[in-house]
């Protein structure tokens, strides 16, 4: 008999490893997916109250699909379900017998949700949101976070989102072949996003977060398959390998924040780092130069310090000129002007950061980090002590958080 930890624990691995996958699965067959995850947020609140009476199941994520496949059925039978997907429940409680008695996996729908998300009938400012907290799991608050909108306001464009896809009727399918590469953007924007909330988690403490950054990887190899004439496919995944290589040099052994200038080029991976060059340079042959291409290419050339010990900051400089003209978001421009300082000197730097509008940058924890140590370079050190103790209130991990209080400590007294 399982206690009531080994029930939430359990409850807990399965949300993580298996959320995404379910939703896509039932939604896929009710064509709601609204109704699909207020179905599994049921199956997992029976979860936690049945496991520690019964134990954990030897397949959870069978006994999740059936507990969600009911619960489906009593939504129907109330009318909150359309009477339209009445058909399609038969198929879904046959298929998850099947999988309780004889699989221990079912099918991964989650790249066909993801093109799904991104149908031209939804509205292209919540097409990506969309696919963050239905396909890969994040809750709108820090989908909100990302996109810098309210909480509220993001919440609500979510429900519209998912009420367009059900009463619309948009098909539950891959897309004809010629309609892939319109909405390849859209889902290559979600999983680089994905990519990023678990880079954020370099330690692996937030479960929530816990393995995005693989499941990001191994979507974008999904859709090189699917589409491998898209140069930019290919840009994005060079691009998080090449980010990848160096996750074992973030932390010290005590846990401790480590900025890429002072990792140890040893502690990265060079495998990876191969592989990554090779797809980027599979996609540089295709001429078709985009955002992901770019960025990839900037972590490239801070790739090749591993190699020759130096960091050639004229090519970064002229990488990130490149990458604005060609997608100027707010990383990009604060990732000029950190290279900018590396190239021309810290005064070139804090011109760069100040030429960004101030209201794009209000709440944005890395250019106060920025401003904050170039500004402390040219001798600006209150200035610097106020960027730093700004960053600082913004930084929600913990060991980032360690490191600007020691770099502002190291100003002097306020």
């Amino acid at each position: 008999m399982a206690g009531r930890g080994d029930a939430a624990s359990a409850a807990e691995e399965a949300a993580r490893t298996s959320y995404s996958r379910l939703v896509a699965y039932l939604a896929s067959r009710t064509r709601d997916v609204a109704a699909a995850e207020d179905a599994l947020a049921e199956a997992f609140r029976a979860a936690l109250e049945a496991w520690p009476r019964t134990g954990v199941p030897a397949k959870p994520e069978a006994w999740l699909l059936a507990s969600a496949r009911n619960r489906i059925v009593d939504m129907a039978r109330h009318d909150v379900v359309r009477n339209r997907v009445a058909d399609t429940l038969r198929l879904v409680a046959e298929e998850a017998a099947e999988h309780a008695a004889t699989q221990t996996t079912f099918p991964d729908e989650r790249l066909k949700l993801l093109f799904i998300c991104a149908h031209p009938a939804i509205d292209a400012g919540a097409r990506t949101p969309l696919m963050l907290q239905t396909v890969l799991g994040l809750d709108a608050a820090r989908i909100a976070s990302a996109f810098l909108v309210a909480p509220k306001t993001m919440a609500q464009r979510l429900v519209r989102a998912k009420a367009k896809i059900r009463d619309a009727g948009i098909a539950f399918q891959m897309p004809e072949a010629d309609q892939l590469e319109d909405r390849a953007g859209a889902v290559l924007d979600a999983i680089y996003a994905a990519y990023g909330t678990g880079w954020e988690d370099a330690v692996g403490i937030d479960p929530r977060r816990r393995g995005l950054a693989d499941e990001a990887i191994w979507l974008a190899r999904l859709v090189v398959r699917l589409l491998p004439a898209l140069a930019e496919a290919k840009g994005l995944l060079a691009l998080m390998l090449y980010c990848e290589a160096r996750r074992p040099a973030r932390r010290t052994a005590e846990g401790d924040y480590v900025p890429l200038s002072e990792q140890d080029v040893s502690l990265w991976s060079l495998p990876m780092i191969d592989e990554a060059e090779r797809v980027l340079s599979e996609a540089a042959s295709m001429r078709r130069l985009g955002r992901y291409q770019l960025e990839a290419a900037i972590q490239s050339a801070h790739g090749q310090r591993a190699m020759t010990g130096c960091t050639d900051w004229a090519a970064i400089a002229l990488l990130y000129e490149s990458l604005i003209a060609t997608a100027p978001t707010i990383g990009g421009l604060i990732g000029r002007a950190a290279a900018l300082a590396e190239h021309r000197g810290p005064e070139a730097g804090v011109h760069a950061l100040d030429a960004i509008d101030g209201d794009l940058v209000t709440s944005h924890q890395p250019y106060w980090a920025v401003r904050g140590d170039l500004l402390a370079r040219v001798g600006r050190n209150a200035d610097a002590m106020a960027a730093y103790t700004r960053a600082i209130g913004l930084t929600e991990d913990r060991s980032v958080r360690s490191f600007l209080q020691k770099k502002r400590a190291d100003l002097g007294p306020a």
